[in-house]
């Protein structure tokens, strides 16, 4: 018999048909398979860009002259930033970088204008929060650019008259990664992701595993009650995220000299709404799976946008407006902000309590559904 023959005549195919049918069957994973990629490369695709532009900027301008209003819309012309607002003093111009307002602030000194039509060099100067190298690099190249193009148009404004060189000098001073080292701004970013991979995956999988194996309704017959039972199965987990975090923060200060400037029990405190938050994602979503294959890959198509999305490696001012919005349906989002704000800029509550107060909300809010339908599926 040919091998062709012993081949047709074999048992594979009806095996190989009895898997199409049960692949048919399985909605999720079918859904997972085929839809999940294409939702996943037309959004990052859109909104994964390393060209910073449009940089919240404020204006400090001391000045207030044609001169400064000139370079302010010259500096905007670069497409680099985006004027958000003036600001009066040097305190409050600290309290937008701090609070994330602004990434960026122009200083525009009160002899600005006089120096220029003196023909002296005008002196201004850009404060830019460096934490973020990316954007650091993009501000400098920026700067660099308007004045060039505002020193070019004063030359040619003044032909005949006295020559300046250069007309303007525009000194860029970054604040809190002064060397631009990538480490500091991706390390304090690893707590973050590993709470997620922790709480999320993690939880997910061992709950389901656990109802596969035919244990967790062992538990519910017993006389321990649902709360009792959910608590028991969380708390370790929520533990498991302190240590990562301890030994993320410890290795990254010991190793890559990250500072960590800020309090470190506000961080310890304002963590815990970001571990409930990932543990009722990781909830939901056993609730949803029926495999650990399933929950594995639902883990992972939630775990994508966050460490895309959120501002852990791409800065969120480079996406689309719309992949912005999205950012911000992401609890990593907010945790990220309170993570760098404390351990690289020092700020407290005065700056953190509204990304405190959204990621209290999330954790509610996913709890309380989770818990909702992981009660319902162990009845």
């Amino acid at each position: 018999m040919s091998p062709w023959r012993r081949l047709r005549e074999s048992r594979f195919w009806p095996m190989l048909w009895k898997e199409f049918i049960q692949m048919r069957r399985d909605r999720l994973t079918l859904g997972m398979m085929t839809v999940l990629p294409a939702v996943q490369l037309l959004l990052f695709g859109y909104a994964i860009q390393t060209d910073v532009r449009h940089l919240p900027t404020v204006v400090l301008d001391e000045s207030r002259s044609v001169e400064s209003r000139r370079l302010t819309q010259t500096l905007e012309n670069t497409d680099v930033f985006t004027v958000v607002g003036e600001v009066p003093t040097a305190e409050a111009l600290r309290s937008a970088i701090e609070s994330g307002r602004a990434n960026a602030a122009l200083v525009i000194p009160p002899d600005y204008e006089t120096r220029i039509a003196r023909g002296v060099p005008a002196r201004a100067q850009l404060v830019v929060d460096a934490a973020d190298p990316q954007s650091s690099a993009a501000a400098l190249s920026g700067a660099q650019l308007a004045a060039q193009a505002r020193g070019v148009e004063i030359t040619s404004e003044r032909l005949g008259g006295v020559p300046i060189e250069p007309p303007i000098d525009l000194a860029v001073r970054p604040w809190y990664n002064p060397a631009q080292r990538s480490a500091v701004f991706i390390v304090p970013g690893v707590i973050g992701v590993l709470l997620t991979i922790t709480m999320t995956l993690i939880t997910s999988t061992a709950v389901v595993r656990e109802r596969e194996r035919g244990t967790l309704e062992q538990l519910i017959v017993t006389p321990i009650d649902k709360p009792s039972l959910m608590l028991g199965k969380l708390v370790p987990f929520m533990l498991v995220g302190y240590v990562q975090m301890a030994v993320v923060m410890g290795l990254g200060s010991l190793i890559f000299d990250i500072p960590i400037v800020g309090s470190l029990w506000l961080l310890t405190l304002l963590t815990a709404a970001f571990i409930f938050a990932s543990l009722g994602v990781g909830l939901l979503i056993s609730t949803v799976a029926r495999t650990q294959a399933q929950a594995m890959q639902l883990s992972f198509f939630f775990m994508l946008p966050n460490i895309l999305l959120s501002g852990y490696i791409f800065p969120r001012a480079a996406m689309p407006e719309p992949a912005q919005w999205i950012g911000l349906l992401l609890p990593l989002t907010f945790f990220l902000r309170i993570l760098r704000g404390i351990l690289l800029k020092g700020i407290g509550m005065a700056h953190l309590w509204q990304d405190s107060l959204v990621l209290v909300a999330f954790a509610v809010v996913l709890l309380a559904i989770s818990v909702r339908r992981f009660t319902k599926t162990i009845e």
